[in-house]
């Protein structure tokens, strides 16, 4: 199979390209590190006591990394999803040595760039394709950036990252059925690049002319998703779309619901997140467009409101029968509509259960 993207490349210029993290002692770092590690177990507690979820396989240890740790890693499970869509997407056409060697070279700097720019601002994650069941990573440089910035108490912030961080890692690994649901549904996606009547080169083509026509009207609306996706792609992305926003607003949901418990100055803390969140200069406002981080920000929002609506009707309990099986999970059209899901997965008596 042809190399269309060198990977080792990409890793380097991701490494070469990340800003450097916060001046800190070593003294200071190892201290955030083991900070870092006792504000997840923490965290793992209230998570369970308050969602009633519990980790139902054993699970590796947090990962605390640097901005070149968390690319290279990345990398490693990119490289998983990105090759067999790329074959797909390229059929039987094989490039000439040449046209693959710049092909995977540019491709490798690409990837390198948004990875670079990506490791700057992410705080945590929990990433799922390098391995079963799946890592918790938290980005100490980015987490005591952020806190610095926003004047926030340091214990406060970081113990507020990792409840929603570990919320994610329970969603995984206290639902049995959830990772592999998920690597289905991108295994899908790939599936569906072959309904496309276009090759890559064609696609890949569009997707330069979008970042030129984006840099020159940052306005655009355009993300690189928008070029790539074939028709079948796209009822596969509405299924992936409503998962991660139901993912990321139930994590929310939990960080705000534990955190005036535990957390002091959890209101001033996220107040001056979102204002951090809906800032930028407009060439990191267009980046993101591209880059599709403007709609993870708004299922942030959206997602929440679905997860706060239902455990309002029908209490904790109630709203976990969201994970149930895939086919309890919420559709698209139900974020914007909760009782609509109630009434499909409760039955016409649901909203009363909140009362009992």
């Amino acid at each position: 199979m042809a190399q269309f993207v060198d990977w080792d490349l990409a890793a380097a210029t991701a490494g070469a390209l990340g800003k450097s993290g916060p001046r800190v002692s070593y003294d200071e770092a190892t201290d955030v590190v083991a900070d870092l590690r006792r504000r997840t177990e923490e965290a793992a507690g209230h998570v369970a006591a308050y969602t009633g979820l519990r980790s139902q396989v054993a699970h590796p240890p947090v990962r605390i990394v640097d901005r070149r740790d968390w690319a290279a890693t990345n990398i490693a499970g990119l490289r998983e999803v990105v090759t067999p869509l790329v074959a797909r997407l390229s059929g039987d056409r094989q490039p000439g040595a040449v046209t693959e060697a710049i092909g995977s070279r540019l491709t490798g700097v690409q990837a390198g760039t948004v990875l670079a720019y990506l490791s700057g601002r992410v705080l945590g994650q929990y990433e799922v394709f390098s391995g079963d069941p799946g890592q918790l990573l938290l980005v100490a440089p980015n987490i005591v950036e952020v806190e610095r910035k926003l004047e926030a108490d340091p214990g406060d912030f970081r113990l507020w990252v990792c409840l929603h961080e570990v919320t994610h890692r329970t969603q995984f690994t206290a639902v049995p059925w959830m990772r592999g649901h998920f690597l289905g549904e991108v295994q899908a996606f790939v599936d569906a690049s072959q309904s496309g009547g276009d090759n890559l080169l064609d696609r890949l083509r569009r997707g330069v002319a979008t970042i030129s026509d984006l840099i020159r009207d940052p306005e655009s609306r355009t993300s690189v998703l928008d070029i790539v996706q074939t028709p079948a792609q796209r009822a596969v992305l509405d299924r992936l779309t409503a998962l991660m926003t139901l993912l990321e607003g139930h994590a929310e949901f939990v960080m705000d619901g534990v955190g005036p418990e535990v957390i002091p100055s959890v209101d001033q803390i996220r107040l001056k997140f979102n204002r951090r969140r809906e800032a930028g200069n407009p060439v990191e406002k267009a980046v993101r467009r591209l880059l599709g981080i403007d709609v993870k920000m708004r299922q942030y929002a959206e997602g929440r409101k679905f997860v706060h609506a239902v455990v309002e009707r029908v209490g904790m309990d109630g709203f976990n029968k969201v994970f149930d099986s895939p086919l309890t999970l919420p559709r698209l059209s139900e974020l914007t509509d909760p009782d609509a899901w109630v009434r499909r997965v409760h039955g016409p008596a649901g909203p009363l259960l909140a009362a009992g």
